[in-house]
């Protein structure tokens, strides 16, 4: 009776997407598991990120766009001393630095200085287009391409902790906010390479 009554559902699940899923894995088995194609999902999680993913289910879908829109809240980690393509762990290495003089006060001062409205350059691997094609077809193939920059706001960033060169935030922004990209603003703040 429950699976019947799951059928037909209109509503939300939330769930708690693992790491090396993509948000379309989840919604793809969500589909197949209540026999529907009208399933979605409320903000892509990154592959590797873990974390609440709402997923709307039929009628619901038609409150994505307002869920969309509300601010975000996240914890990351910031590995300083190396910079990668993909601006994220899983990506090829580009450059490695020591680091050595950073403390707590300078790491406070840094994430203070990103509360409010800044351009945020998207990451060119991110699904999204110019063109009629996604920034990371054109990554792939090694294609130039102008990625724009985006207005988005932080309204409260601080720090969790500090350790040798990993730093771990909680930041509260805005629709649209690549935290990758956001990570990699951070290290370059406090004049070093840096990866989420």
């Amino acid at each position: 009776t429950i699976y019947m009554e799951l059928k037909k559902m209109d509503g939300f699940i939330i769930i708690n997407k693992k790491e090396n899923m993509t948000s379309r894995d989840v919604v793809n088995i969500v589909c197949k598991k209540l026999h529907t194609k009208k399933v979605g999902h409320t903000g892509t999680l990154d592959p590797m990120a873990k974390g609440v993913l709402v997923i709307a289910v039929n009628k619901a879908l038609k409150l994505v766009d307002d869920i969309t829109s509300l601010n975000k809240e996240y914890i990351a980690e910031v590995t300083l001393g190396i910079k990668t393509d993909t601006l994220d762990i899983t990506g090829n290495v580009l450059e490695k630095e020591d680091i050595t003089n950073i403390n707590k006060e300078f790491i406070e001062e840094v994430l203070n200085s990103f509360i409010g409205e800044y351009n945020m350059e998207v990451p060119i691997y991110s699904a999204v287009k110019v063109n009629g094609k996604k920034l990371y077809e054109y990554a792939r193939n090694g294609e130039e391409v102008e990625i724009k920059e985006r207005d988005i706001e932080i309204m409260m960033i601080q720090l969790i902790s500090f350790d040798k060169n990993e730093i771990v935030f909680d930041v509260r922004c805005s629709k649209g906010t690549y935290i990758r990209s956001l990570c990699v603003d951070i290290a370059k703040k406090l004049g070093c390479p840096g990866h989420m």
